[in-house]
């Protein structure tokens, strides 16, 4: 739509809200400078795996037994593997991995957590009685004893290492979003909506759950860091995804039990990829709550 000028407004509303995004981005880096570490090494993970086909030397399948456990050079930055596939290329393609069980697990554990939590205060009495009790059978396990069980249960493979994951972190989720629940119910927007006849699900959905979108941000960060550090555990028992897919534990598994001391950068260059991953998600989860929560931000 064009102004009396005749200049199209639509492109100032979009550099408006660049300029906005662009103004909290630097504000967030300059009150959080570890949260905005940990965000920039996430943005490098990300360009990585969505560009890996682009950047990696090498292709991350290629066998190439005269070049078995060389050690890093020019040709070869991050060495090569026992069948002589070049680790940086297979670093670069695992990122992929990590991410999609990462975001996969996370929103599922984060989403269905917070649907359960504010479902488990809206209704009160006996079924938040009962939802609570099952929620703290499932948090006295470990998370890699739970996921462990779920894939005994269900087998291997990509799927089956995504569902493994989210299962144990859905208690942690709704614990959270049901402390913040508890007092949304009783706020006046919700009795109104009783009175207009609204029925639970809608008022639970459409106007208790967007008031819990701050807890569950930071918990969708949060569990990233959990979910790649799980699969990576899962990958690294021989119960996550099976070679030859790139993973970052599963390059782990071969290096570690077996060349640690003949070609140990097959075990260096994945652990420090799971650390950095790891923590990044954790630094910038943290920064993400106190940035949300007022009365943790920095002034």
């Amino acid at each position: 739509m064009a102004n009396g000028l005749g200049v199209t407004a639509e492109p100032a509303r979009v550099e408006s809200r660049a300029s906005r995004w662009l103004a909290a981005s630097l504000d967030f880096a300059r009150k959080q400078p570890l949260g905005a570490a940990g965000a920039v090494i996430v943005l490098v993970m990300a360009a990585a795996a969505f560009l890996a086909d682009a950047i990696a030397p090498y292709d991350p399948l290629n066998t190439d037994y005269s070049a078995m456990f060389q050690a890093p050079s020019l040709n070869h930055w991050f060495g090569t593997d026992a069948f002589g596939r070049d680790v940086l290329s297979r670093l670069i393609y695992g990122s992929r991995t990590a991410l999609l069980v990462g975001l996969s697990s996370s929103f599922f554990s984060a989403t269905l957590g917070a649907i359960l939590g504010v479902a488990s205060a809206y209704f009160g009495g006996k079924i938040d009685l009962i939802t609570q009790r099952f929620m703290d059978i499932l948090l006295s396990f470990p998370l890699i004893v739970l996921a462990l069980a779920v894939v005994a249960i269900l087998g291997s493979g990509l799927m089956n290492v995504i569902l493994a994951i989210t299962i144990p972190m859905i208690p942690r989720s709704a614990l959270v979003v049901r402390s913040t629940s508890l007092a949304l119910r009783r706020m006046p927007f919700v009795d109104a909506a009783r009175a207009l006849g609204f029925g639970h699900w809608r008022i639970i959905l459409r106007h208790m759950l967007p008031n819990v979108i701050a807890p569950y941000l930071i918990m969708l960060t949060a569990f990233m860091g959990q979910a790649i550090l799980l699969e990576a555990s899962l990958s690294f028992l021989g119960l996550g995804v099976a070679e030859p897919v790139a993973a970052w534990g599963l390059m782990l598994r071969g290096a570690a039990v077996e060349f640690a001391e003949r070609a140990p950068w097959m075990a260096i260059f994945p652990g420090i990829a799971i650390s950095l991953s790891v923590f990044a998600f954790n630094l910038f989860g943290d920064s993400l709550r106190d940035a949300l929560d007022p009365k943790l931000r920095i002034s």
